[in-house]
């Protein structure tokens, strides 16, 4: 599944860093098949890896996580303490979702899960993810990254009549960093509930909607299906599967989870929580499509604003990579843009 089909404008150095020779020499040949790559270094561990940042000044580093010595999760906090570096995790498996949540809260820009370190034809499988998401971490502005604010000033919804009866949110690239900051600072009486569409590696969604719901006012889960929408929750799609809204007989609103479309590039897809999020929702949704590679939230975006609904977007300006928001605006689909450290106001703003 890939997020861009537009190369680079520049040849992007990349160090590979695993403790595993195999693995190297596999990811290596993976990249360097691309055009746009070119390999220049290969590390061991974090420490090896420092060394080799400082001498070789690359572009992006692909990192795995259990190391000896330094893992990813330690060369992760050093180099971004050092010298900020687009670094894209490699996870084996989601029994390492603690350290991959770790690493991401440090500072790393994406996950990449490898289907195994043992079969070459497996590990080749993941190509085209792995060479896409290089070229889109060389263009990730990392001085926007936001951690979870430490003293949270939460923003309150003004008694008004509400116009809004769910927010649905599309994220991608630098998105964990941007809901860690931006669910951080609503309350706990939000008046609606809020669906989330991420990009993220099967497994590792539901330890992420824990980390959202320990630091958040708000109810945080992944979605199971069945589920009762209600104001003050918040519905992370699980990876692999989409997360559709359906009404009841009873007029109640429930989570659906489902594997069609099988034609959508990414499972969740933003464009399809939206489409149905318009059409049972009608005119009174707000979506809200924030940093990310690609066009996922352009054709949702449409179907809400057909219904009468509301669209806002991540301004330039605070994504890590502003694709999915480009697109939208390009578009003429957004009412209004704010940068991620307004974002929650704006948000309020348009309930």
């Amino acid at each position: 599944m890939s997020e861009s089909k537009t190369p680079p404008p520049f040849l992007i150095r990349t160090i590979i860093v695993d403790d595993s020779a195999f693995v190297r020499k596999v990811v290596r040949e993976i990249l360097s098949r691309s055009p746009f790559i070119e390999v220049v270094g290969l590390a061991r561990d974090g420490e090896e890896a420092l060394t080799l940042v400082e001498q070789q000044d690359p572009h992006v580093v692909v990192c795995d996580l259990q190391m000896p010595r330094m893992g990813g999760v330690a060369f992760v906090r050093e180099q971004m303490a050092r010298r900020p570096v687009p670094i894209l995790i490699l996870t084996a498996s989601p029994k390492e979702g603690e350290a991959a949540m770790q690493a991401i809260e440090a500072g790393a820009v994406d996950l990449v899960q490898k289907p195994t370190a043992l079969a070459s034809d497996d590990l080749l499988g993941m190509r085209e993810e792995l060479t896409e998401k290089v070229k889109t971490a060389a263009g990730a502005l990392l001085n926007h990254v936001h951690s979870a604010p430490e003293k949270v000033q939460p923003v309150h919804v003004s008694g008004g009549k509400l116009e809004v009866d769910i927010v649905v949110l599309g994220i991608s690239t630098g998105g964990p960093q941007a809901l860690r900051y931006l669910l951080a600072q609503f309350d706990a009486d939000f008046p609606v509930p809020m669906a989330i569409v991420l990009h993220m590696p099967v497994g590792y969604t539901a330890m992420f909607a824990q980390k959202l719901d320990e630091l958040s006012s708000l109810k945080v889960c992944e979605a199971q299906g069945g589920e009762l929408l209600e104001a003050g929750k918040v519905f992370l799609a699980q990876a692999g599967r989409h997360l559709v809204l359906e009404r009841t007989a009873g007029g109640a609103v429930m989570t659906q989870l489902a594997t069609e479309p099988m034609d959508k590039p990414h499972r969740p897809s933003v464009d399809v929580l939206f489409q149905s999020a318009a059409e049972v929702y009608r005119s009174r949704v707000l979506g809200v499509v924030m940093t990310g590679m690609g066009d996922d939230g352009k054709q949702g975006s449409a179907w809400i604003k057909a219904q009468g609904g509301r669209i806002i977007t991540e301004a330039e300006k605070s994504c890590i990579i502003y694709g999915m928001p480009r697109c939208v605006v390009e578009s003429g689909l957004s009412d209004a843009s704010f940068p991620l450290d307004e974002m929650a106001h704006g948000i309020t703003k348009y309930l």
